[in-house]
């Protein structure tokens, strides 16, 4: 963003953003969530235990999109796994911005895992937080660390929360 201010119609946007990448996997639009960062860029899952203790091992890490291309080309031809889905939660997103002109935001989440016999659970809560730029008009994540509340995750971690 070229202009340090966080107006209300920039907070709408960055929400628009985080609506966009909850509904791609919501609603198993899996190719069009790469499209949601930059070709740089990160996304890592990681528990809130390893970032309070500065371990940067996380559960996923991409760090371009290429690689978040080939998650999810993995995800039908490479994994195998129960098919299910995901329904997002989201909080507002409380947002400030980086000298660099970038937006920094943190948005809780909580996700239900739905089953293809149809049972669900909570499947993981945490936040959001991101590093968020301005490509060609359009608001894009550069970073997305996904913290997860808790350290213990299903092994069913295939599409990306």
């Amino acid at each position: 963003m070229k202009n340090n201010t966080i107006t209300p119609e920039v907070l709408q946007r960055v929400e628009q953003l985080q609506m966009n990448y909850a509904n791609c996997i919501d609603e198993e639009r899996y190719q069009e969530w790469p499209e949601l960062f930059t070709e740089k860029c990160l996304y890592k899952i990681i528990s809130r235990d390893s970032v309070r203790k500065n371990m940067p091992f996380g559960l996923m890490f991409c760090d371009n999109r290429r690689m978040l291309r080939d998650r999810i080309a993995s995800m039908h031809s490479a994994n195998i796994f129960e098919p299910h889905t995901y329904r997002h939660i989201l909080s507002r997103t409380a947002l400030s911005s980086d000298s660099d002109g970038s937006l920094i935001g943190r948005t809780s989440y909580m996700v239900v895992r739905i089953m293809h016999d149809g049972a669900h659970e909570l499947f993981s809560t945490g936040s959001y937080m991101d590093r968020i730029v301005e490509e060609d008009g359009k608001l894009l994540f550069t970073e997305r660390l996904v913290v997860t509340d808790s350290s213990r995750i299903d092994v069913l971690l295939v599409i990306p929360l």
